[in-house]
């Protein structure tokens, strides 16, 4: 009997109850200063740490960049990975050391901006309102 009880002390030290929780938020219908979309929106997956962009272009803005760039898509979808740093939610830098920008989000903002930086000098501008944002949590 002891040593039953010891194998069951030692089952629950092995594997703890853990609760593991994700949190993720949709922010959709998304406008943009430059082009138009029949969909743009931004998932942030704060347990995964990754952002991912879903958008399509209307016919208009699709048309515009297609006569540039032949390897053009009419339905775009790309992933980066996200850190958060006092409230806020950051994409990793894309660009060099002494160019490179980030995509900004603030938790509960429907604004979403680009920050820009230039040999040590920063610019941060709006790039887009979002009119829908949903915030999911699981626990399991």
């Amino acid at each position: 009997m002891r040593e039953i009880k010891v194998f069951i002390f030692l089952v629950f030290l092995a594997f703890p109850f853990q609760t593991l929780k994700s949190e993720t938020i949709i922010m959709s219908s998304c406008d943009d200063k430059q082009d138009s979309f029949l969909k743009n929106e931004y998932i942030l997956n704060l347990n995964k740490l990754i952002m991912i962009r879903n958008y399509i272009y209307t016919e208009k803005t699709y048309q515009k960049y297609k006569t540039t760039d032949l390897s053009i898509k009419k339905t775009n979808s790309y992933v980066r990975n996200i850190y958060e740093e006092d409230g806020k939610i950051f994409t990793y830098k894309h660009g060099y050391p002494q160019f490179y920008t980030q995509i900004l989000f603030e938790k509960g903002n429907t604004e979403i901006f680009m920050k820009t930086v230039l040999n040590d000098e920063e610019g941060i501008s709006k790039i887009s309102t979002c009119k829908k944002i949903e915030k999911f949590k699981e626990e399991s």
